[in-house]
């Protein structure tokens, strides 16, 4: 998944406006505009397209994680310069506070079905001889879960996110 359609998504799901996206880019000491923000919303074929690279990314996440967990005291992290779908995954855990249980429920409204040590497998460093990669079927039932669970009024349906 590109880094573009996991912030749509985010966005459609955790129902966030503008002026919340510029502060959660705001929590991880990045300013952003509105015109920005809109670039990387845009559908991948439209002329005003604008790629949102990893550290983008990664700092809209840590900026999340603060804006819904509170600011650690202290030297912020700083945003990975590559992003994969493992480092989405764990950060998205952290700022929304799920614990395993709950993210396998997640995968389950979405009909993916894991066991528990399939999942922690996700969370494992790299080098890990259990650390698997997370492929971007289960980071797309992951994000259809918390729509189902966050926005059950909204169909659940392919062709909404591109």
């Amino acid at each position: 998944m590109t880094n573009n359609d996991v912030l749509r998504r985010l966005r459609y799901v955790l129902d966030l406006n503008d002026s919340t996206m510029i502060s959660i880019f705001g929590e991880a000491d990045l300013v952003v505009t509105r015109e920005e923000i809109s670039d990387w919303l845009k559908k991948d074929d439209d002329p005003a397209f604008v790629n949102c690279n990893d550290k983008l990314m990664a700092t809209f996440l840590n900026g999340l994680i603060n804006h819904k967990r509170g600011r650690k005291e202290g030297k912020q992290p700083q945003p990975e310069k590559t992003l994969t779908n493992n480092i989405v995954l764990k950060k998205l855990r952290i700022a929304l506070d799920l614990k395993s249980e709950d993210i396998l429920d997640l995968l389950e409204l979405a009909d993916l079905y894991l066991s528990k040590h399939e999942l922690s497998a996700f969370f494992r460093k790299p080098d890990h001889k259990h650390y698997r990669v997370c492929k971007d079927q289960v980071m797309r039932n992951f994000l259809q879960g918390l729509q189902i669970k966050h926005r059950p009024e909204s169909p659940v349906n392919e062709s909404i996110w591109g």
